[in-house]
């Protein structure tokens, strides 16, 4: 347990500014009725008085009494053994008690305090009633009253002060709790716009430069011997490297993807169908089952990026001779379906992703399904083609037309 007094406020500072007048308006009372009076020891009493206002004086003086409860307790000790010789000196030290109960209970611990106290009202009603020769009812009302007025407002005080400590560390813990949830939120936010450029990356810019790949792969194969055919591959190349430029500016950009600008999620399935069969030697062919609704462009950029990245991986890894994209609007929900009969994989023995091999494709759109509410199945086996269905609610479902127009 600390033993160092509470630390000065400004309010404490001023009630203990009150507080030194008041002692030393009652010394030099109690010194000059003494002399008004022409008491006898009326000398020795301005002398004790002086005294007791100079052990007093030294309190406020030294910053160790303030500091250390156990130098308090002496310096209180000194300042009440010279009040005690004033009091029995003269009756009017005995007003001197009441600001003696405010140090005593401000400065000690909380049962010391309230001991020395009651030795102080004990001792002024003593000393009052060995001047005045009798013991009244009003003689041990008076200090037990201002004993119990100080008691009430000093403890009334200290309970104030502390539920204001309380409330102030309250107050800075939930200060930094909100600075503690703010990083949080905010290194929360860098991880999603991370892992969101990844996926963009993966399935733009990356399956892009594996597809520029391919076809340069091709059409250096069909040199020297066939110059129209490795022509045409790099024309395919080149367009497949506008397009991604295209991409990586809208990217940057944070608009929607150049592919859906002017056109409908339909619309651009069906191009990239056209494209891929112009590009590579597979046929992709596109089925759109159901009334289309106008979706949010969240929504229309996940399924797109879903089926680049599928179709992708065919033409890489599949060998396939068709693919089919079929884009369902089902009322409550929408389903993208990509199937191929190319060569098929186990997908319970899938290889770690890693940076030279990739492997990020599935993991990718898993992602984006999840972060929309949806739902990415896999379907495939070796030799049998996969099928890759990506299914998204649609809460509520939107309509192209308003109902009842002609």
């Amino acid at each position: 347990m600390s033993t160092a007094a509470p630390a000065l406020t400004p309010t404490t500072r001023a009630l203990a500014w009150c507080l030194h007048l008041l002692i030393i308006g009652l010394l030099v009372l109690a010194a000059g009725r003494a002399v008004a009076d022409d008491r006898p020891h009326a000398g020795s009493i301005v002398a004790v008085a002086v005294a007791c206002g100079l052990a007093y004086a030294i309190g406020p003086l030294l910053p160790r009494i303030r500091r250390s409860r156990r130098a308090a307790a002496w310096w209180l000790a000194a300042v009440g053994a010279v009040w005690l010789v004033l009091l029995g000196l003269s009756p009017d030290a005995i007003w001197v008690a009441f600001p003696l109960y405010f140090l005593q209970l401000h400065l000690l611990p909380r049962r010391a305090g309230l001991a020395a106290v009651i030795v102080t009202a004990v001792a002024a009603v003593a000393g009052f009633g060995a001047h005045t020769g009798s013991f009244t009812p009003a003689t041990v009302i008076g200090p037990a009253l201002g004993a119990a007025v100080a008691v009430g407002v000093v403890w009334g005080y200290q309970a104030l002060y502390r539920e204001s400590e309380q409330r102030r560390q309250l107050i800075e813990e939930l200060t930094a709790t909100r600075a503690d949830l703010a990083r949080a939120e905010h290194t929360a936010g860098v991880l999603a716009e991370r892992e969101r450029l990844a996926r963009e990356i993966h399935d733009t810019l990356a399956q892009g430069l594996s597809s520029i790949q391919l076809l340069l792969r091709a059409a250096e194969r069909a040199l020297p011997g066939r110059p129209g055919a490795a022509s045409g591959h790099v024309d395919a190349a080149r367009q497949v490297a506008v397009d991604n430029l295209a991409e990586a500016r809208r990217f940057v950009a944070a608009l929607t993807p150049p592919t859906l600008e002017g056109t409908t999620l339909a619309g651009a399935l069906e191009r990239l169908c056209t494209t891929t069969s112009a590009r590579h030697r597979l046929t992709a062919r596109f089925h759109l089952v159901g009334d289309p609704v106008s979706l949010p462009t969240a929504h229309e950029v996940a399924l797109l990026r879903i089926a680049q990245s599928t179709v992708a991986n065919t033409v890489r890894h599949a060998q396939a001779t068709t693919a089919e994209i079929t884009l369902s609007h089902l009322g409550d929900r929408i389903v993208l379906h990509v199937v191929d009969d190319g060569r098929g994989f186990d997908p319970d023995h899938l290889p770690a992703p890693d940076v030279d091999g990739g492997g990020f494709g599935l993991a990718a759109m898993r992602a984006r399904m999840a972060a929309l509410g949806g739902t990415l199945a896999v379907a495939s086996a070796p030799g049998h083609g996969t099928a890759v269905t990506a299914e998204l609610p649609l809460t509520p479902p939107t309509r192209t037309e308003p109902e009842g127009r002609p």
